[in-house]
């Protein structure tokens, strides 16, 4: 037997349902289209700030000249991201480490620290400092770009073997061979950095990103990395907003990280 198709049959008059506000299929709740928008803005940008983009601040002097104290910069955390096939590392805007990038990575003495150093030596690489001057695979760096020394003195080698680490390892490092998933370090102020030359290399998983630009610059001292309590965190907060205007370095602002 033939199905019946009765979709053009017709209908017997019902009564119309009464409608009431909860009935209302069209209407939506307020507080839960608020609710929905703030959940979707929570999970976007914890997305961005784990896998895009992260703001730091930079609270010591080891890049001066060219990052100062109370600079607040952005970092892309997918420039470095790994891929699984060549088409992947073709199509998606990613690159290895190379030298001269401005790196955020986790302290290998410390992983709850973040560091930013600049990238001088990558895996394989030969490095030599002698006399504060780098060699790179037996070629000279030419870093008059960045590199900034605020100690006018340099000890030689022979005077290296009489002095504590932090001089002795300053002016003259290595010979050394980076080794294969490591990555050497060194701070701008090459005076002033704890770096590489103290503590070593970089494992490529504790990489972060690389730093972009100065989204905004406040003048200030050297300041504790982490501001402990709420009393203390608003203390600050009030310093910021009382100088905000008199103390932003609005000549940094929007400034490329180089």
């Amino acid at each position: 037997m033939p199905n019946l198709d009765d979709t053009d049959a017709p209908q017997p008059d019902l009564p119309a349902k009464e409608q009431s506000p909860s009935n209302w299929s069209g209407r939506r709740n307020p507080l839960r289209e608020n609710f929905e928008a703030l959940l979707i803005a929570m999970l976007f940008a914890f997305f961005a700030k784990t896998y895009v983009i992260q703001a730091f601040k930079i609270p010591s002097g080891s890049m001066e000249q060219n990052l100062l104290i109370g600079d607040h910069i952005l970092v892309n955390k997918f420039a470095y991201a790994p891929t699984a096939t060549e088409l992947e590392r073709h199509l998606l805007p990613v690159r290895s480490i190379e030298q001269g990038d401005v790196v955020v990575f986790k302290f290998p003495e410390d992983p709850e620290r973040d560091f930013i150093k600049r990238c001088i030596a990558r895996p394989g690489d030969r490095i030599e400092l002698v006399d504060k001057e780098v060699i790179v695979n037996g070629r000279k760096l030419e870093e008059s770009d960045y590199a900034f020394f605020s100690d006018q003195r340099t000890y030689t080698r022979r005077q290296s073997l009489f002095l504590a680490d932090a001089f002795r390892l300053r002016d003259n490092f290595g010979p050394y061979t980076v080794p294969e998933g490591q990555y050497f370090f060194l701070g701008d102020n090459r005076d002033n950095s704890n770096d590489s030359r103290f503590w070593g290399t970089v494992p490529a998983d504790f990489i972060k990103g690389q730093a972009l630009l100065v989204y905004w610059s406040f003048e200030s001292d050297r300041e504790p990395v982490e501001w402990r309590g709420y009393r203390a965190k608003l203390e600050q907060l009030g310093r910021v907003a009382a100088g905000f205007l008199s103390d932003t370095r609005w000549e940094r602002t929007l400034k490329p990280v180089r």
